[in-house]
């Protein structure tokens, strides 16, 4: 896959608005310049990029936007097997290379998998202990993990990780619990409906359920999002993250390509989103759930289908369809 760059609005500040995702697989869209210009105007107070890019890092430094930053997937064997020496370099040049940033997480790792999960700790332990010794300990260090990785999602008290996934995850959260820093994880509701829309009425994906459509217990549940965040509570919890914060890293809905995929479908979809996420979940009433959605624009060099069709703005940098951005939470 083409190098994404993905750029969300934060939504755990009260003046924060739901974000999008600024991607990079496109041959015709704006300049960095303009599209920081765009965060700016639609009220976006922190970025997430999955790769350090340095043209998007320029235009950032001095806006007062909050960056997330990812440590791509490709760096993960040097920075797991060159010690703190390779994480520090990598610190240099992607993070104190660009003192007017204002960092917030560096994100080791997007949904990895495989023989690399080997690699996550190492790799997320060495980049930790290289921001503390650069005097920029307040940044912290996770990783964002693939929804895939959630084995059980109904009902959410039942939430655990796949047995593929526990082996690493079961170091994972650890480090999180111990450096205090949150897990990301990339969560959508709209996949979950397409692989089986039979299994589901589209209501419980769009957030327009008329009442509880899953009960848990003392817990009723009217939406997939939060039935799918609380069992990923449910999970960490079961491997000692009692007190690791879940941040959707990623969600959304797509308008075009796809079972159920439509602007009206998007739209409704990622308005509710907005306006439903400051006031938590069942199991974590008031607790603002922290999100990302994904995407700023339609890219056009991504594989045909759905994925070409996340965009909340067309390269031209026109809205695909009306929504409010800025909620206050």
């Amino acid at each position: 896959m083409a190098l994404l760059l993905a750029v969300f609005a934060s939504i755990l500040t009260g003046t924060a608005a739901v974000g999008v995702c600024w991607g990079m697989s496109g041959d015709n869209l704006p300049p960095a310049s303009k599209v920081t210009e765009m965060l700016r105007e639609n009220g976006f107070t922190v970025v997430r990029l999955y790769a350090p890019d340095s043209t998007a890092l320029a235009a950032l430094g001095g806006t007062g936007i909050r960056v997330v930053v990812g440590a791509p997937n490709y760096d993960l064997p040097a920075l797991a097997h060159g010690g703190t020496a390779a994480a520090a370099a990598w610190i240099r040049e992607n993070i104190q290379a660009y003192p007017t940033v204002l960092f917030r997480f560096v994100v080791v790792g997007n949904e990895v998998a495989g023989a690399d999960t080997q690699l996550l700790v190492p790799a997320m332990e060495n980049v930790h202990a290289a921001l503390a010794a650069a005097g920029l300990g307040h940044i912290k260090v996770t990783t964002s993990i693939s929804q895939a990785t959630i084995g059980v999602h109904i009902p959410p008290s039942a939430g655990e990780f796949t047995d593929e996934a526990k082996p690493f995850m079961s170091y994972v959260i650890p480090f999180l619990e111990r450096t205090h820093a949150p897990l990301l994880a990339n969560l959508y509701p709209y996949f979950i409906y397409s692989y089986n829309p039979g299994g589901m009425d589209i209501s419980f994906a769009l957030f327009t359920a008329s009442g509880a459509v899953v009960q848990d217990g003392e817990y009723g549940y009217q939406n997939q999002f939060d039935a799918t965040v609380d069992a990923l509570y449910t999970a960490v919890a079961k491997l000692g993250g009692e007190n690791v914060r879940v941040v959707v890293s990623e969600t959304g809905w797509p308008t075009a390509g796809g079972v159920g995929a439509s602007v009206e479908n998007a739209m409704t979809f990622n308005q509710n989103l907005v306006r439903h996420v400051r006031n938590g979940t069942p199991r974590h009433p008031g607790k603002k759930t922290e999100t990302y959605v994904f995407a700023m624009f339609n890219e056009n060099l991504k594989e045909a289908g759905v994925e070409q069709n996340w965009g909340l703005f067309y390269p031209s940098t026109d809205r695909v369809y009306p929504i409010s951005f800025h909620a206050r939470i």
